[in-house]
């Protein structure tokens, strides 16, 4: 073997080699690949992956290697016999915290190696709302680490100290990250080229152009006494691509004024 192979974190072919603390399994099914976008996911409930992520064509695509998922199970890290991975709340108060000591050690273990641009995040309720913007970012990053919190939370120590990026799923609380964790991985592996097979199939949908997508059809023609509108059975392709426009446009106005707001200051802020 040549020095160079020998250098943490060079690939041999698609395979990257890198150095871990945790015992790493030689044979496997999916070996990690040099260049493929991958999600790490810290989390008590590693069973829980890749629960709907290893279907349709998300789970055709983690086959194929056009993305790759690694759990990260934070019960080994645990301390004492029992394997402790939380106390009671400093100050007191209901519930337990994950413990600093147990995160820092596994997150040193999941971020070993690492390079390029590769976000931390913690799944929170706190944290900046998922959009698609954020979704279409992290496509375009290395990888993600994802840490899914239990019980009333994280120390706010690992989250300081390692400037880990919280990010909710939505107005509501849930006993865990993993279900935000898998949805915002969904959201992201199906903008990774190749994993929808048709590009375009991105473009019109809801977010692509800041408005909500038009409705759609498809066959029968006649369905318990509703129709398809006409003017998509025209032909005509313009006429179909304005219907369609000022569907968006009403959906959204409806619906998100929000988005609908948004997109005006931005439709202003091209004209000046």
């Amino acid at each position: 073997m040549t020095d160079d192979t020998k250098k943490p974190g060079r690939s041999i072919g698609r395979k990257a080699i890198r150095p871990t603390l945790q015992p790493r399994e030689l044979m496997t099914d999916t070996p990690d690949l040099h260049g493929v976008w991958k999600a790490k996911i810290l989390t008590l409930f590693p069973q829980a992956f890749p629960g709907v992520l290893g279907e349709s064509l998300t789970g055709k695509a983690l086959r194929d290697g056009l993305w790759q998922l690694e759990t990260i199970d934070l019960r080994p890290y645990g301390v004492g016999r029992h394997k402790n991975v939380d106390d009671t709340p400093a100050g007191g108060g209901a519930g337990m915290v994950l413990r600093a000591d147990v995160l820092g050690a596994a997150i040193d273990d999941a971020m070993a190696g690492i390079r390029g641009n590769w976000p931390l995040i913690y799944l929170s309720p706190r944290g900046r709302p998922m959009d698609q913007a954020m979704m279409q970012s992290l496509a375009r990053a290395d990888g993600v680490t994802l840490l899914c919190g239990r019980f009333e939370g994280v120390d706010q120590r690992v989250l300081d100290h390692y400037s880990i990026a919280e990010v909710s799923l939505g107005d509501f609380v849930m006993t865990g990250g993993e279900i935000a964790a898998q949805a915002m991985i969904d959201a992201t592996v199906r903008l990774i080229p190749g994993v929808l097979g048709n590009a375009t199939s991105t473009e019109e949908e809801s977010f692509a152009s800041g408005l909500l997508e038009h409705p759609q059809y498809t066959r029968p023609a006649e369905w318990r006494g509703h129709e398809i509108p006409d003017i998509l059975m025209s032909g005509h392709h313009g006429r179909i691509a304005q219907w369609r426009r000022e569907m968006s446009e009403a959906l959204t106005r409806t619906r998100r004024p929000d988005l609908w707001e948004r997109h005006l200051l931005a439709k202003d802020k091209d004209r000046t």
